[in-house]
């Protein structure tokens, strides 16, 4: 360097010419780096790849399990529910913290969601017709895709999760590859299609409408096998129970009927709810049946008596959904109209509240 040149590192060092003195701050705009976004993640696979690790010690232990203490350090001992072989660990399964707020770009009422059976993305159907897939742990917008020309209703996964069922509010409905590419489009009812289900071999669904109606229908051939008629105003929502070969449907004229699939004939018709039944839900252990209601009530009916054994109060506005924990039989969460979330024990009161929403 004796004959007085710089080398480039200190031209670069001492910011002479090469054009980035003429940029504010020596820094093209195309070269500047953006501000890092931070978003939040929520990762329930860290919880199993604990039991993985803990699965001897999990399974040996006894059914009285100590509670992780209250501090942020003990989130990286955590175990999913289904790692607590006792019912004394119920509030571990009870969701308490506010993650994440997504919208789409377009603001419109979302009508239905669902998870994807691995559990990575969120569906949501909403009601201009179009899915929107959502990253499963920043909860993130990925894809928007046109599915339907109404309002999309329902959906449902098969058992095998390899086929998804989507209904709309024009009554057609829509068979779905785990891909989302559609394979079979139907007009299923005359009116809206309010509710789906699949029977537990997967052979044959069953949909109800605003029409009045619940229709059972062949998977494979996408034919309506047999029209159930007995409600006298719009159906609301319709289940398959999980092992035996009985239906349960609730609708706009209070009632809940239990219906034989095989013959189309309504076994039992239950008369507890004092308005529109807008849920029906089978618990796993096929005995129990749950109801939510306009009425602000929620029901259990035992069907080996065919008779109510709870009735549950505690929401101020109409209860719009509820759904069974998949693992613990006796706990529950019920959602209304109010925003608020309720979860309950079977035989105690309500185990945690949620508002907010």
């Amino acid at each position: 360097m004796d004959n007085g040149e710089l080398h480039p590192a200190q031209v670069l060092k001492s910011g002479h010419d090469v054009g980035a003195s003429h940029y504010a701050g020596g820094v093209p705009p195309h070269k500047r780096m953006r501000k890092p976004i931070v978003r939040k993640s929520v990762d329930p696979n860290a919880t199993f790849i604990n039991y993985v690790m803990q699965r001897r010690f999990v399974l040996a232990r006894s059914v009285h399990s100590h509670a992780l203490p209250p501090h942020s350090f003990y989130k990286k001992q955590m175990l999913p529910p289904m790692a607590y072989p006792g019912d004394d660990d119920l509030a571990s399964c009870v969701c308490t913290k506010f993650c994440r707020c997504s919208t789409n770009k377009q603001r419109c009422p979302v009508n239905c969601l669902t998870w994807t059976p691995e559990g990575r993305r969120l569906i949501t159907g909403n009601s201009v017709g179009e899915f929107t897939l959502w990253n499963g742990l920043a909860f993130n917008f990925e894809t928007i895709l046109q599915a339907h020309d109404d309002a999309v209703r329902a959906m449902v996964w098969s058992h095998n999760d390899n086929w998804l069922v989507t209904a709309d509010h024009g009554g057609v409905i829509k068979y779905w590859q785990s891909s989302m590419t559609n394979v079979q489009l139907l007009q299923g009812h005359r009116e809206a299609v309010r509710s789906l289900s699949f029977s537990p071999t997967d052979f044959k669904f069953v949909s109800c409408s605003d029409d009045a109606t619940v229709k059972i229908w062949d998977f494979e051939s996408g034919r309506e096998e047999r029209v159930l008629t007995g409600h006298g105003w719009d159906v609301k929502c319709v289940a398959y129970h999980p092992q035996k070969c009985l239906l349960a449907s609730g609708s706009k004229d209070n009632l809940v009927k239990i219906w034989d699939p095989k013959s189309g004939n309504s076994l039992n018709t239950l008369h507890g709810h004092k308005n529109t039944v807008f849920k029906v839900a089978w618990n796993s252990n096929g005995n129990w049946l749950l109801t939510a209601s306009r009425d602000q009530l929620i029901k259990i009916y035992d069907i080996r008596m065919l008779k109510e054994f709870a009735t549950l109060k505690g929401h101020a506005r109409e209860v719009t959904s509820i759904a069974w924990h998949p693992w613990y039989e006796r706990l529950f969460v019920s959602g209304s109209y109010d925003g608020s979330l309720m979860y309950w024990e079977v035989g105690y009161v309500a185990v945690w509240a949620v508002d907010g929403f």
